[in-house]
């Protein structure tokens, strides 16, 4: 196993999980876990929970909630799905702080993907 792999577990990632899922193509699945900084970047939860714009925070949190899944990056698909929550309970700010206190783990993740 990738040296990236057992850092992600070491982050709380199930990367055995996401192997059996990617049919164990280890490079299939760092393949794609590479595209998930660039998925995160691409959507902007905070501006949108700054804005009050809990409709559009909650289209970007439950599309990271779904990649999160996808590749088994678990503390980060716990945290968007309870945000993903929050949100539909009406509980915005909630959300918010949710969101603000997930992100130093989103930050672990992302550096690892990025720096292997």
């Amino acid at each position: 196993m990738s040296s990236m792999l057992e850092q992600l577990r070491e982050l709380g990632v199930n990367t055995e999980e996401a192997l059996t899922r990617f049919m164990n193509n280890e490079a299939l699945y760092i393949r794609m876990l590479k595209k998930y900084p660039a998925a995160a970047a691409g959507v902007d939860p905070a501006g949108k929970f700054a804005a009050k714009d809990y409709d559009g925070a909650l289209t970007d949190t439950h599309t990271l909630k779904g990649v999160t899944g996808n590749l088994s990056l678990t503390p980060l698909y716990k945290a968007y799905s309870d945000i993903v929550a929050l949100i539909r309970e009406g509980k915005g700010d909630q959300a918010a702080k949710a969101y603000e206190e997930m992100l130093p783990a989103e930050k672990a993740i992302i550096d690892c993907i990025n720096n292997s």
